[in-house]
């Protein structure tokens, strides 16, 4: 999620900022960029798993060498995205070799989940209830569901598993403070009593919906002690030997708290804190990549995969381009585009969560070129693309960037800048919320 999406986080509310989309101007002269685009392009024969994946090729010789895919999405629930991730995650397991679904979750439902696809351990649609909630209510769908009853049938007929991780720091769930605890009391007892200080206040008591309602209305001085104290317990475990892996738990629940820990009334502490999100992001992303088989799938908003900020009034360093920077050209970004249709979102007044339409692609936007193309839905690598499409992939352009809110403001996006690869469908509809 980009930096107006999270409703439960309070750093909704950043105002937009009047001229944000005064970049170079569009080319008029669309037609030899149309033509560029249709002979360069891909097509796609389906959005959603199932039947041949022959066309995918094309996209597995784009990601060659690539060990984390970033795979965006244009609005935050759109059924075409969600099942076009499936689609090209089933493909990359079978045909590239890839082993995790990572996602804009917080670390606990990742966990829990995980549990389900390699295990069995739980119901899968009581997980999704209890974890997918807030703004993370928007992956409560059957597309989801699909995928993760599709990787729970795929572990249970092979003995390399798929691992299903989240990455986000928005929520400290209880599974992550129930393993700490439980590798404390087996190895470390008589740090049992700091423990439960440590996490006194931060661990939470009530579902995830109300913390993340109650938490940021702390006092600011208590949520910046019980960050201290969270860094507390990560050092004390350090300091003991610690298992690794407990220690890297402690560590994602110190995430969460230092997340809160920034005045968000303040634009710069607002800077600091969502820099930090995707820092984070971005680091929980490399480190579960380097435990489950050194090739993940990255589900996330488009603003979180790609290596620009379509939001240059609020300077901050988006998580792909701070993996790239991490495992370098080992990482791709790929991101979405549509050409009009429907999707889920919270209405920003109401806080609603309804369907909404939206239209043909706006005049000058980057969707009204890519949408003239013949091919109705199609792949374009923008790393080959010929010098006139090229060129027009460099200019920064009006581009939907739709989050969990509706209605969004367009973004300035130079498409050819931000991703490696795009995916372009000319329809989409909303998902099917559970």
């Amino acid at each position: 999620m980009s930096l107006r999406t999270r409703r439960t986080l309070p750093f909704v509310l950043v105002p937009a900022v009047a001229g944000a989309l005064a970049a170079a101007p569009a080319r008029a002269d669309a037609g030899p960029v149309t033509g560029a685009i249709d002979r360069h392009a891909r097509p796609l024969l389906s959005t959603g798993p199932g039947g041949s994946s022959h066309d995918l090729r094309a996209l597995g010789r784009m990601l060659d060498g690539a060990a984390v895919v970033g795979l965006g999405e244009a609005t935050h629930n759109s059924r075409e995205f969600f099942t076009m991730k499936n689609r090209v995650f089933q493909y990359l397991v079978r045909e590239k070799g890839f082993r995790a679904f990572s996602q804009e979750v917080h670390i606990a439902a990742g966990l829990r989940i995980d549990d389900y696809v390699v295990r069995g351990k739980g119901d899968i649609r009581r997980i999704m209830n209890e974890e997918f909630q807030g703004g993370t209510r928007l992956w409560k769908t059957r597309e989801y569901l699909a995928l993760f009853e599709w990787m729970r049938s795929y572990n249970a007929r092979h003995k390399a598993k798929l691992r299903y991780v989240g990455n986000d720091v928005d929520y400290p769930g209880e599974e992550l403070f129930a393993r700490v605890e439980k590798d404390v009391r087996a190895h470390h007892p008589d740090l049992l009593p700091a423990l439960a200080e440590g996490y006194r206040g931060l661990r939470p008591t009530t579902d995830m919906e109300t913390w993340m309602k109650d938490y940021p209305g702390k006092p600011l001085a208590e949520r910046r002690a019980l960050a201290g104290r969270a860094d507390g317990v990560v050092a004390l475990l350090r300091a003991r030997g610690a298992d690794a892996t407990t220690v890297r738990y402690a560590s994602f629940v110190a995430q969460v708290a230092r997340l809160y820990s920034y005045d968000m009334a303040d634009r710069d502490e607002l800077l600091k804190a969502v820099q930090h999100r995707e820092r984070a992001m971005a680091d929980n992303t490399v480190w579960w990549n380097g435990r489950t088989g050194g090739r993940t799938l990255l589900s996330a908003h488009n603003g979180h995969v790609a290596y620009g900020n379509s939001r240059p009034e609020y300077p901050y360093r988006i998580q792909g381009d701070l993996i790239r920077e991490r495992i370098g050209r080992r990482y791709v970004a790929i991101g979405f585009s549509f050409g009009r249709g429907g999707l889920n979102a919270f209405d920003p007044e109401t806080g609603v969560l309804r369907p909404v339409t939206v239209g043909p692609p706006e005049k000058g936007s980057n969707e009204e070129t890519l949408d003239r193309s013949r091919h109705r839905d199609y792949l374009l690598d923008m790393r080959t693309a010929p010098p006139v499409l090229r060129d027009w992939l460099a200019r920064t352009r009006p581009t939907r960037d739709i989050g969990s809110d509706y209605p969004d403001e367009l973004r300035p996006v130079a498409l050819g800048t931000f991703y490696d690869v795009l995916i372009h469908l000319h329809r989409i509809s909303p998902a099917s919320l559970l």
